[in-house]
């Protein structure tokens, strides 16, 4: 936490920006464990004091669920204490979905000024700087997907995929692309996703910490410009219970001096040897990692096979169906190699998603790890031993096809593992998982722990709808 005097005259430049664009507040977010936004916000002439004192928050927030009871920890929990929200000016934006708003994401300190042990951001923060000292830049961007409603109904369930959508809500979709390119997000595409009413958009990568901020930017304008059409938005990862639900897929790239290193290399689909490590410490830690990207019992309701959820732990080349899709680009677009985790949902904090992959991938550059061989076809009927009619006429199908014989073939000779299946399942992964606790520290990981413990008591026993319903709609 920066008392400085250059502080003060950025923030007081900033403050006068504002006034002069007719903002009137700001708005200081940060995610917590559970992955709700939460906020505090500041008149603009309020801006250089919180901007150099921080805004006060109690830590008890770390421990709260999805539903805002709260349970406790062995470090954090209860009404003591007291954190200061420091905004960080270089990703102020002011709202055009918000008249008169201002946004600026968090960094959390304590009262001494001392760098909070359990903040999400600075936690990866601390990863990316982890990755750099290996002269590594890492390169990072969310999809969004959400379900758009009017009055609890779904009246645009044109094709998957399909113009009808686009038309029937062709306003809307333009007020989000006009909103979020006066906002500076440069937007790469948006179409209409497989469920009702359903949509993704995805934006340009970003460093691991701007990735992350964008993530929340990019759902709150959204949810601005739904209220403003009189739609809800809805983020969570099941909306029907037996539906394909939202995904939050994570892309990544490695990079050194400029240089991609997804390609023109000698590893598998030109994957240079850090790329490979990296990606094969990601894959070997995600049945830990689900606890972070698939934080909530909802979550286990979208993880069906054959819907292009990502549920086995494996990787393919442009393979839908794996937890890990790699992707090469073409021969002259040196921007376009990449992965994808297609695991995870939005549910998740962002901030620990882009943090606990660093750590992982970190991990697996250490030990010099090796991809296996990659998985054709859908592997819940083919197996990973390759490209079988099967297995090709089941990804046609679409995400929500169901194979026949998909029961009967899983967990046989050469399919690869499910990931877990459950909340609790991930939970003893990540229980496990020494990487991924040295990353996040005693207090974040243990608060963590908590919070999906206790998110999971909540839900035990009720319906999958019930659960569908009761999470939906709080992302």
């Amino acid at each position: 936490m920066q008392h400085s005097d250059e502080t003060q005259r950025a923030a007081r430049q900033e403050s006068a920006r504002l006034t002069a664009e007719s903002v009137h507040g700001v708005a200081l977010t940060w995610v917590d464990n559970a992955g709700l936004t939460r906020v505090k916000a500041v008149p603009v002439g309020r801006l250089a004091h919180a901007a150099t004192r921080g805004v006060g928050m109690s830590p008890v927030f770390d421990v709260y669920l999805v539903d805002d009871s709260y349970t406790t920890s062995r470090h954090i929990g209860g009404p003591d204490g007291d954190l200061r929200l420091v905004p960080d000016l270089e990703r102020l934006t002011v709202l055009a979905g918000q008249p008169g708003w201002a946004w600026a994401p968090v960094d959390r300190y304590d009262q001494q000024g001392r760098p909070y042990p359990a903040c999400q951001r600075l936690f990866a923060r601390r990863m990316a700087r982890r990755a750099a000292e290996r002269g590594i830049e890492l390169r990072m961007g969310f999809e969004t997907e959400w379900v758009v409603q009017r009055d609890g109904a779904y009246p645009w369930a044109g094709p998957a995929y399909g113009m009808a959508r686009v038309v029937e809500l062709s306003d809307y979709v333009n007020e989000v692309l006009r909103t979020l390119a006066a906002q500076g997000v440069e937007v790469l595409q948006i179409h209409p996703e497989y469920a009702a009413g359903q949509f993704e958009v995805s934006v340009a990568p970003a460093d691991p910490v701007g990735a992350a901020d964008l993530a929340v930017l990019v759902r709150e304008t959204i949810r601005a410009v739904s209220v403003r059409h009189g739609l809800t938005a809805l983020f969570g990862p099941a909306v029907e219970a037996g539906g394909v639900g939202n995904g939050g897929h994570l892309h990544l790239s490695l990079w050194r001096e400029g240089r991609n290193l997804c390609r023109d290399g000698e590893g598998p689909f030109g994957m240079t040897d850090d790329s490979e490590s990296f990606l094969a410490g990601v894959l070997d830690a995600l049945p830990a990692l689900m606890a972070i990207g698939a934080p909530t019992p909802a979550s286990y309701l979208r993880l069906q096979p054959s819907h292009w959820a990502g549920v086995f732990q494996c990787w393919g080349l442009e393979n839908r169906e794996a937890a890990l899709r790699f992707i090469t680009g073409a021969p002259d677009d040196p921007d376009g190699a990449n992965a994808e985790v297609k695991c995870f949902d939005p549910a998740a904090n962002p901030y620990l998603v882009t943090g606990a992959v660093i750590a992982a991938g970190l991990a697996g550059i250490a030990a010099e790890a090796r991809l296996p061989d990659p998985v054709r076809g859908d592997p819940a009927v083919t197996g990973a031993d390759g490209p079988g009619t099967a297995g090709a006429s089941a990804s046609a199908d679409g995400p929500g096809g169901r194979a026949a014989g998909d029961e009967a073939t899983r967990g046989g000779t050469g399919t690869p593992a499910r990931l877990p299946r459950s909340l609790p399942e991930a939970l003893d992964h990540f229980e496990r998982s020494d990487v991924l606790r040295e990353a996040l520290g005693e207090a974040l990981f243990e608060a963590v722990l908590a919070v999906r413990r206790a998110e999971n008591d909540l839900f035990a026993g009720r319906a999958p709808q019930q659960i569908a319903d009761a999470t939906r709609g709080r992302y």
